[in-house]
């Protein structure tokens, strides 16, 4: 039944999108994340007092996510069984991002096809947190590549992996995590002790699924006739420069598999930081790179599913 679930919410996402709106279930958890931080921060604290608050930020914004899907799923349940399985199927959609990804690459590709650079940047600038203002059509198209190859684990295949573990409650209790860290895990003067705990929850939260990603991007690679040889190759060398140490590896297997090297010179509010390079140069960054790595997304995507239905076929052979 599972992956039944997972595929209708798949659909709804395909067809429907991601709605934006205050009431999403994911802009709630950023305005509980943003309400308690303000109770529990307080910059005169200790760097002991702000990792312990830190902490009690993730426990409570967790509770309370788990906590309130559980509940509405179990009043989905008391109604109707097809109406917790459609409610499922909706809540767990809000989870994943895969046509919203899709959407804002072709969009930029789009962009840049036409020569409009200015609204190209102006785009960018909602996916990324760099700056964007004098990025070349090189710096926009490695700037989307790498947002659409890391959001392949952070946007679709954890949040998938932890509902095939624990139904929507774990679902979303993830998409919590990963926006605590969006928001709080920053290596910055206010955020370093205080958003300690979220970051290396995170970590935790993305190792599996981060390295089952790296190896549904492989056989992704194979099935597009892209690169595979210098997609394994950019895994095994490249994946552990990235400061994650789990966003290296789908950054680097997109990389290896397009044939350009990611990374280089970023500036953040003026400030430059130098990421690590992850593949070759082996050709120069284009706008039809966009459409690669989204056609990549799909297809890790379907691979991941198609694995879901085999192992619930093979249980129901053998019990």
């Amino acid at each position: 039944m599972e992956q039944y679930l997972l595929l209708v919410a798949i659909l709804i996402d395909t067809f429907l999108g991601d709605p934006r709106s205050s009431m999403h279930p994911v802009v709630m958890i950023g305005n509980c994340i943003s309400f308690f931080e303000r109770k529990l921060l307080a910059p005169q604290y200790s760097p002991t007092l702000k990792k312990l608050t830190g902490m009690f930020l993730v426990i409570i914004v967790l509770g309370i996510t788990y906590g309130v899907t559980w509940w509405m799923l179990k009043l989905l349940s008391q109604i109707h069984p097809w109406a917790e399985f459609l409610g499922g199927a909706i809540l767990l959609s809000f989870t994943i991002s895969p046509n919203s990804l899709a959407k804002a690459g072709n969009e930029i590709y789009q962009y840049l096809v036409s020569g409009n650079l200015q609204q190209a940047r102006f785009k960018v600038g909602w996916i990324v947190g760099r700056d964007t203002d004098n990025l070349n059509v090189s710096e926009i198209t490695r700037a989307t590549v790498e947002t659409i190859a890391e959001n392949i684990v952070d946007g679709i295949i954890s949040p998938l992996f932890y509902f095939v573990i624990g139904g929507v409650p774990l679902a979303f209790l993830y998409r919590a995590v990963n926006t605590l860290d969006s928001m709080v895990g920053y290596k910055n003067a206010k955020y370093t002790d205080f958003g300690m705990c979220a970051a290396r929850i995170d970590d935790v939260f993305n190792y599996i699924p981060a390295r089952l990603t790296a190896i549904l991007i492989l056989l992704a690679t194979f099935v597009l006739r892209l690169n595979l040889t210098e997609a394994c190759k950019a895994i095994w060398n490249d994946a552990a420069k990235h400061p994650s140490p789990n966003s290296g590896l789908s950054e680097a297997g997109v990389a290896g598999a397009l044939g350009v090297r990611l990374g280089g010179l970023n500036y953040y509010g003026g400030i430059p930081s130098q990421r690590a390079y992850m593949g070759k140069a082996d050709t120069p960054l284009i706008p039809l790179h966009i459409k690669q790595t989204i056609n990549i997304m799909y297809v890790t995507t379907a691979f991941f599913i198609a694995t879901l239905f085999i192992c619930a076929k093979l249980v129901e052979s053998f019990f």
